[in-house]
């Protein structure tokens, strides 16, 4: 049995009330090597050269991304590559049978990112009580906190 993951992309507005929202744009499932030392890795290595902005230059456009929504696109574009392995799910998605989940936003510092451990959620029957953020924090510590559980 494959080690599942969802891997969310969001897009982030300020509401009328000059709050900051989060909107998820894409829900990738992985059907397997979704665990952080895996997924979590390529993941941290497919972002790491990215500059994300608003708007395209008349220059070299490579590692960069018009928004998330541009981002979203070419993560999906990097790890799809034929039949099976990752799919598409709707965006309100929560129980796919996923042992963790991966949460990309964008912040007025750059990426941040959150691994959330769900024990193994096996499509609404949860096969242990975990539901815990096992990371928070920018793309340099993610891609280290990634690496480290390579090593354990």
């Amino acid at each position: 049995m494959g080690t599942r993951s969802l891997t969310f992309v969001y897009d982030s507005y300020k509401a009328k009330n000059g709050k900051l929202v989060h909107r998820p744009i894409i829900n990738l499932y992985r059907q397997y090597d979704g665990y952080p030392s895996g997924h979590g890795a390529e993941i941290a290595e497919f972002l790491n050269p990215f500059t994300v902005g608003n708007g395209l230059g008349a220059g070299d456009n490579t590692n960069f991304a018009n928004g998330m929504g541009c981002l979203a696109a070419q993560l999906v574009a990097k790890f799809k590559d034929g039949a099976g392995q990752f799919y598409l799910y709707p965006t309100d998605a929560v129980d796919c049978g996923q042992d963790y989940e991966y949460h990309i936003y964008q912040t007025d510092r750059g990426l941040r990112l959150r691994i959330t451990d769900r024990g193994c959620n096996m499509f609404g029957f949860t096969l242990s009580d975990k539901n815990e953020s096992v990371f928070e924090g920018n793309l340099a510590q993610f891609a280290e906190f990634c690496k480290e559980k390579e090593t354990a």
